[in-house]
């Protein structure tokens, strides 16, 4: 199974460099462009599914990239964003040491209070994948956010610690797996 994984098209809270997790924003009109560029980089692939967190930002950029109708694409609340708890909606510069280390080295530093783990992220993931892996599909698009991107690839691209947490994967980012 081939499965081509993308991180979500650009926010407005991404462009103003805030902490977006669980937040429902919307794709800017970059994010859709970021998008439609994306598809063409898939273009003539057929996806036999597409899934997409339940996060609008997400299902947007799954329907622009595959051609779907958002109605056909499957959401799955695994691979939705990190939980940043307290965090949501903060300046990437105003998140403090704890919050700073862990999110730049999380196999070293332990998450903070109210942010969801990298346990349990692999978790959710890993059952995600689990459950995909039984599909006959040949090729599928999963749409989905930074952080859980960065735990499906180091699942998939077989990584140390299961993360592939560098580079950071940049809006409408397409990655490559087979499964």
């Amino acid at each position: 199974m081939n499965i081509y994984i993308t991180r979500h098209g650009q926010t407005d809270l991404n462009k103003a460099h805030l902490m977006q997790g669980r937040t429902d924003a919307p794709l800017n009109a970059h994010g859709r462009q970021q998008a439609a560029e994306a598809a063409q980089q898939v273009k003539g692939i057929h996806f036999d599914a597409v899934y997409s967190s339940p996060l609008q930002r997400a299902v947007d950029t799954a329907s622009i990239i595959s051609g779907w109708d958002k109605r056909d694409i499957i959401t799955d609340e695994r691979i939705i964003e990190v939980d940043f708890g307290r965090y949501e909606k903060k300046k990437y510069t105003a998140l403090g040491l704890e919050m700073w280390s862990f999110w730049l080295l999380p196999t070293v530093f332990k998450e903070p209070a109210t942010v969801e783990s990298i346990a349990h992220m692999k978790e959710r993931a890993h059952s995600f994948l689990d459950d995909l892996s039984k599909k006959d599909y040949q090729n599928v698009l999963i749409s989905c956010h930074g952080g859980i991107m960065r735990v499906l690839c180091g699942i998939l691209g077989h990584k140390k610690h299961e993360l592939m947490w560098n580079p950071k994967p940049k809006n409408c980012e397409i990655r490559e797996f087979t499964l």
